[in-house]
C-alpha cells in the first residue's frame, strides 16, 4: 500500500471512531433536566397532598359545625316542648284546683276557707293522718287549744281535738298542707281559745325548729305536715330538748 493510501485509511478510521463517542457536556444537561423535572413533580405532589389535607380539614370543620348546630336546635326544641308541657300541665292543674275550690260548698259563712282549707260539715276520711306539734316560748311549754279548727257546725281539714299537740289532717283529697295553714286557721278563726294565739308565731326569726329531733332550716310556716311527724318549735328557749318519740296509740 502506498503511503498516501495508508494516511487516507487512517483518517477514515479516526472519523468513524469519533462518530461513536458520546458528548460529555450534552449528557450532563439531560441529567440536570431530569433532576429538575423530578423536583418539580415532587413539589407538585406535596402541594396536591397539602391541598387535599386542607380540604379534608375544612369538610370535618363544616360537619362539626353542622352537628353542633343541629344539637343546639334539638336541645332548644326539647326545652321548648318541655316548658310548654309544664305550663300546660301546671295551668290545667291550677284550673282544676280552682274549679274544685269554686265547687266546694261553704257550710258556714262565718267560717270561710282559710288558705284553701275548708270547713266541712263532717270529718273527711279520704285523707287522714296526724302530726304532733310542741311549742316553747321563753322556756315555757305552750298548749295548743283543744278544738282548734272545729266550729259548731263545721270542721276544718286541719284541726285538734285536745291539748296534746296532735294535729289531725282530714281532707277529701290529697294535697300539700303546711304548718302555716294550721296557724292561719288558729289565728283567724280560733284565737279566742285557751290562752290565745301566740304573737311570736307570726315571726320567722328567733325560732329553733326541729323535725323528728333534727334541726330544720328555713321558714317553719312552709313546713309540710307529714304522717307521724314530730315538730318542735322553740322561741328564746335554748335548752329545750326536741321531741324524738311520741305514743301515737291508735292514731
Amino acid at each position: 500500500m502506498s503511503k498516501r493510501k495508508a494516511q487516507q485509511a487512517s483518517g477514515i478510521v479516526r472519523r468513524t471512531a469519533g462518530t461513536g463517542q458520546s458528548n460529555p457536556q450534552g449528557g450532563s444537561q439531560v441529567g440536570e433536566r431530569k433532576q429538575e423535572l423530578s423536583i418539580k413533580q415532587a413539589r407538585e405532589e406535596r402541594r396536591r397532598r397539602a391541598q387535599q389535607q386542607r380540604e379534608r380539614a375544612q369538610r370535618r370543620a363544616r360537619l362539626r359545625t353542622l352537628f353542633i348546630s343541629s344539637g343546639v336546635v334539638v336541645l332548644f326544641l326539647l326545652l321548648l316542648g318541655g316548658g310548654a308541657y309544664f305550663l300546660i300541665h301546671t295551668g290545667s292543674q291550677g284550673q282544676q284546683s280552682q274549679v274544685q275550690s269554686q265547687d266546694h260548698p261553704i257550710v258556714d259563712a262565718a267560717y270561710p276557707p282559710v288558705d284553701q282549707v275548708y270547713c266541712d260539715a263532717s270529718e273527711q276520711v279520704a285523707v287522714h293522718y296526724h302530726a304532733h306539734l310542741s311549742i316553747y316560748i321563753n322556756g315555757q311549754a305552750m298548749q295548743i287549744p283543744a278544738n282548734t279548727g272545729i266550729a259548731g257546725d263545721c270542721i276544718y281539714w286541719l284541726h285538734t281535738h285536745d291539748t296534746t299537740g296532735v294535729i289531725h289532717i282530714e281532707a277529701p283529697q290529697n294535697a300539700r298542707f303546711t304548718l302555716g295553714q294550721f296557724f292561719d286557721i288558729w289565728k283567724s278563726q280560733f284565737a279566742g281559745l285557751g290562752n290565745g294565739f301566740p304573737s311570736q308565731l307570726d315571726q320567722a326569726s328567733g325560732w329553733s325548729v326541729y323535725v323528728d329531733g333534727k334541726p330544720y332550716q328555713g321558714d317553719f310556716h312552709s313546713l309540710q305536715l307529714q304522717a307521724h311527724e314530730l315538730i318542735t318549735l322553740a322561741y328564746n328557749s335554748p335548752h329545750v330538748q326536741p321531741d324524738t318519740v311520741y305514743n301515737w296509740g291508735s292514731l
